[in-house]
């Protein structure tokens, strides 16, 4: 059974950090492309950031979050830092692998993020 398990959210105030984590288990940790997806009310599902082997990075996040992952513990992470209000959403975890055609695509339940003084 596929699980993708997030934690690491919370309130806190702007300027602070945080740090996320998704516990995967069910599936072949190492060959999944790993993500970190938000959304805020009202707004759509955004990338935050991407890991294969190296890091991709929206703009909105760029020079502040960093995005690891360690395959032994099949577990990917998310640091933020510097944060801001508008970087109030709930942060989703992915796992994504194409082959051929045939696509595999996981996500976790979510994790609030609240950035607020």
């Amino acid at each position: 059974q596929v699980q993708l398990v997030e934690s690491g959210g919370g309130l806190v105030q702007p300027g602070g950090s945080l740090r996320l984590s998704c516990a995967a288990s069910g599936f072949t940790f190492s060959n999944y492309r790993m993500s970190w997806y938000r959304q805020a009310p009202g707004k759509e599902r955004e990338l935050v950031a991407s890991i294969t082997s190296v890091g991709y990075y929206g703009d909105s996040v760029k020079g502040r979050f960093t995005i690891s992952r360690d395959n032994t513990k099949n577990t990917v992470y998310l640091q933020m830092n510097s944060l801001k209000p508008e970087d109030t959403a709930v942060y989703y975890c992915n796992a994504f692998l194409m082959i051929g055609l045939a696509t595999f695509d996981y996500w976790g339940q979510g994790t609030q993020v609240t950035v607020s003084s």
